[in-house]
């Protein structure tokens, strides 16, 4: 069986309902009638499982939630307003004042931002690695760092990071593994290959045609024995392990994060990610092989490519071995200056100009005068950010249109 092909069959029956309506009921109230005290005390210690307030939760949601938990084999998970809702509330839902970060690899502009100079505001301080500094990403761990994040594939440097390796020593360390696993749903299952928070933009190729801002976090089951999350490095969680167990990161996310912060996800958008939910496979599947289709022949005709599926890239041989399922929907092209760059743009009939990946459409984006375009030379060079870089995004048309409006574009 393809590797794709369990998750049809898991999708479209998961998200149907075979009794009464089948497709899912949007539940558009922002808040809950609890008919008795008694009741409303149960839902609000945790002993009757109703909804409480949309702020925490709506039925529409919670079923989009539990599709997601399943897809990542997580004991539970939590839908955001939007990716960098989801990022903030796997974040701020284990950090203190003072505590660190180490973030390795490429990052999408809004998440470097955030580590960078938003956390720093409140005493959280990051320290930056590329993928392959293990031993000096070994070595920046101290009593106050927290969390060691990753994106799974470099957004937009293309580089990739030994997931496993970096697992390792995250567990040796005992500190928290959030992988940001936006652009490779079902390729890459994080929580398998060691991860403990699983963190997506369903915005992008989860729901798939630009209708849903949204995000999701997916937690691993806290273990009945030994665990990391047990020790003096986390004592803010104890009284969630020792209340809720198993299920302890997700209560302590939404009580210490979705509470007070209000990165609430909405009934619609719930609605409309989980019809994406349900062609995500089709669609990972045919652009998977569209990327390195469309990579390998702008490639062989000497535009400067960036994709791992090239024996040039550095990190081809683990991209064979860790990545057999593809690594998402992007590449990218350098045109070595913003005039170039520029001219393809306003050339190509088939890449649509906008900050959005993992689309139906191709989408294409220079990626120094917009996303990037107040950091510093410095910044950017570590980010893989060049005068010419433009971001492409493969989408479902036929890859031959694609490879050929793009020679047309580049001349």
């Amino acid at each position: 069986m393809d590797y794709f092909e369990e998750y049809c069959t898991k999708f479209v029956q998961s998200v149907g309902s075979k009794d009464g309506a089948v497709s899912p009921t949007i539940v558009n109230s922002a808040s809950f009638a609890y008919e008795t005290p008694e009741i409303a005390e149960g839902i609000f210690n945790g002993s009757i499982k109703k909804p409480l307030y949309s702020r925490m939760g709506n039925p529409t949601t919670s079923k989009l939630e539990s599709i997601m938990a399943e897809m990542d084999d997580g004991v539970g998970a939590i839908a955001t307003s939007s990716g960098m809702g989801a990022i903030a509330l796997a974040v701020m839902s284990l950090l203190t004042c003072k505590d660190e970060i180490i973030s390795i690899g490429g990052l999408f502009g809004g998440t470097y931002s955030f580590f960078s100079e938003t956390l720093s505001r409140f005493g959280v301080k990051t320290h930056f690695f590329d993928v392959d500094e293990l031993e000096n990403i070994k070595n920046a761990v101290n009593e106050n760092t927290k969390i060691i994040f990753l994106e799974s594939v470099g957004n937009p440097n293309m580089r990739l990071p030994d997931i496993k390796k970096i697992a390792a020593i995250a567990n040796e360390c005992g500190v928290a593994l959030m992988v940001d696993n936006t652009i490779t749903p079902l390729s890459i299952l994080p929580l398998k290959l060691g991860a403990d928070i699983c963190i997506y933009s369903t915005t992008k190729i989860i729901s798939g045609n630009s209708s849903a801002l949204g995000g999701c976090v997916v937690f691993r089951a806290i273990k009945e024995k030994d665990d990391k999350f047990k020790t003096p490095r986390y004592k803010e969680l104890e009284k969630f392990i020792k209340n809720m167990g198993k299920m302890a990161l997700v209560v302590n996310a939404k009580k210490r994060a979705m509470r007070d912060f209000g990165m609430s996800a909405n009934a619609h958008s719930s609605y409309l990610t989980m019809l994406g939910l349900e062609t995500l496979a089709l669609r990972m599947d045919r652009i998977v092989k569209s990327v390195e289709t469309v990579a390998k022949e702008l490639h062989k005709n000497g535009l400067n490519i960036n994709h791992p599926c090239l024996d040039t890239h550095p990190h081809h041989q683990r991209y064979l071995s860790d990545f057999p399922n593809g690594c998402g929907t992007l590449l990218t092209i350098d045109m070595l200056t913003k005039e170039r760059a520029f001219a393809f743009l306003n050339k190509t009939k088939i890449a649509t100009i906008t900050a959005n990946i993992g689309d139906s459409r191709t989408l294409a984006l220079h990626m120094s005068s917009t996303i990037y375009s107040d950091f510093d030379e410095k910044t950017k060079n570590f980010l893989g950010i060049t005068d010419g870089l433009i971001r492409v995004s493969i989408g479902l048309e036929n890859p031959k249109d694609i490879i050929e409006d793009f020679l047309i574009s580049a001349k």
